[in-house]
């Protein structure tokens, strides 16, 4: 601290001349800075206002309101996803650029700002280096979780509500994100999937299903007249609510499936909407039971066993016989059995005790 006014005076004027002499390059710098800062703001905005106006055209519809335009047709996977999933998932994909370009722009700035404040950005870009290589190895399935959510967003490979199989697991989908995917499974559970993990993808939600009915007849049946009473059967229920907007094409008896000794089994399958078609067979198999009640038909011929058929035959010739002889009016042969005088009967007489000798008979007696 000066201690006497002269110290004080020269102090001042060295203040005085290090701040004439640097004001300039402070105010070259702050100017630099404001420029920088306005300009990525500026930049910022007009790169999102771009993605905005690029997704926007994607949703747009082309001259054929069911056809997509063209940069629609990137996203449309025409004839499975609807305008409205192509809507959320553009959205989606918009959400993820803009976010992406912000990042960019605004660390871009960061460094320039840094470097005009006369930091030496070559230590610190070394040591984001190195850092950005550990975290690389350490994070890497936490990038390919990101990078598969993208791609997945991109080609709308499910959507919210969407009954998929993943191959570990399957359920309606409840949340879909850039590193996990939530699942709703058949008994309440909930799945959380890493979007790095999922090899495979069965999505039973997109484009139609299908129904798919054995139907199992009496052998002796007339399958003619059964093929005519299934497609009877079908059409009527596909003209009643609220299955005329769940079955999207007429029911097909496709042929015999299978054939057993009592049984022949046809198979029925039909185009439902997407997830119904579980419930289309259910119906379908309650009105073909309720139409063969009423028509008579059999859904399997009763067998008899091998041992009572033969039982029953032999039973059958007795009886064609006893008949034959009274009508006849002659007698049955005799047994060999109902002679006395015959071996057979001689046979099976009881043999008799052996009888004592009278000695010794007297002997034991007192």
């Amino acid at each position: 601290m000066p201690t006497s006014t002269q110290e004080v005076s020269d102090t001042t004027k060295q203040a005085a001349s290090w701040f004439d002499s640097h004001w300039q390059e402070w105010l070259a710098s702050g100017v630099r800075i404001v420029f920088i800062i306005v300009l990525a703001m500026v930049l910022r905005a007009v790169v999102r206002k771009l993605i905005t106006q690029l997704i926007a055209r994607m949703i747009k519809p082309g001259e054929d309101a069911d056809e997509p335009g063209r940069l629609g047709g990137l996203l449309a996977n025409t004839g499975v996803v609807n305008p409205e999933r192509r809507q959320q998932r553009s959205e989606a994909i918009g959400s993820v650029l803009r976010s992406v370009a912000s990042f960019t722009i605004l660390g871009t700035a960061a460094l320039m700002v840094l470097s005009a404040l006369g930091v030496n950005l070559a230590p610190l870009l070394a040591s984001a280096g190195v850092a950005g290589v550990a975290i690389g190895f350490g994070a890497r399935n936490l990038v390919t979780d990101f990078l598969s959510g993208v791609f997945m967003i991109m080609e709308d490979q499910y959507g919210v509500g969407d009954e998929i199989d993943t191959g570990v697991a399957t359920g309606t989908v409840l949340e879909v994100g850039l590193r996990v995917t939530k699942l709703r499974g058949a008994n309440g559970e909930i799945w959380y999937i890493r979007n790095g993990e999922v090899k495979r993808i069965a999505n039973m939600s997109q484009g139609w299903s299908t129904a798919s009915v054995d139907v199992q007849v009496g052998y002796k049946e007339d399958l003619a007249r059964v093929e005519e009473l299934i497609h009877e059967t079908a059409e009527a229920m596909a003209k009643e609510a609220p299955f005329d907007e769940l079955v999207w094409a007429p029911m097909s008896v496709l042929g015999v499936e299978s054939v057993a000794a009592d049984s022949v089994v046809l198979r029925v399958e039909a185009r439902t909407a997407p997830g119904r078609s579980l419930s289309v067979a259910r119906a379908l198999r309650q009105r073909l039971k309720t139409a063969f009640d009423v028509a008579g038909i059999k859904v399997k011929e009763e067998v008899v066993p091998a041992g009572a058929a033969g039982a029953a035959a032999g039973a059958a010739s007795a009886a064609v016989v006893l008949t034959t002889a009274s009508a006849s009016g002659d007698a049955a042969p005799p047994s060999a059995l109902a002679d006395p005088a015959s071996p057979r009967y001689l046979a099976t007489a009881p043999i008799p005790a052996p009888v004592r000798p009278a000695d010794d008979a007297g002997a034991k007696s007192p």
